[in-house]
């Protein structure tokens, strides 16, 4: 699978309603989510189909940063099954992000 980006529009259809999916809420202009994209890319080229990798830039998307109470960047929702089981605000480690995934 790949990282997918998503909008207002269209973020909520793109969250699976079984198995994972990871919800990066980043923006152009912020140096630590830059930092977070290879994290990201390794994370999808390691799990590949058994996450779905989402990525919103919340100037284009404020309602969807509404929705998940994002104060600051990088905020990274982990779902399973469509629901939200973990929320990491500022840039983590990639083991991180794996353990969540796997929990």
């Amino acid at each position: 699978m790949s990282i997918r980006e998503v909008h207002d529009s269209n973020y909520r259809e793109a969250i699976p309603a079984e198995g994972l999916a990871l919800l990066d809420f980043g923006a152009a202009w912020c140096p630590p989510c830059r930092a977070l994209l290879p994290i990201l890319e390794e994370i999808d080229r390691e799990l590949g189909d058994k996450v779905a990798i989402l990525k919103i830039d919340t100037d284009d998307a404020p309602e969807a940063a509404s929705a998940y109470g994002v104060l600051s960047l990088p905020t990274v929702v982990v779902f399973r099954d469509g629901q939200p089981v973990d929320k990491f605000v500022g840039l983590r480690s990639k083991a991180a992000y794996l353990a969540s995934l796997a929990r």
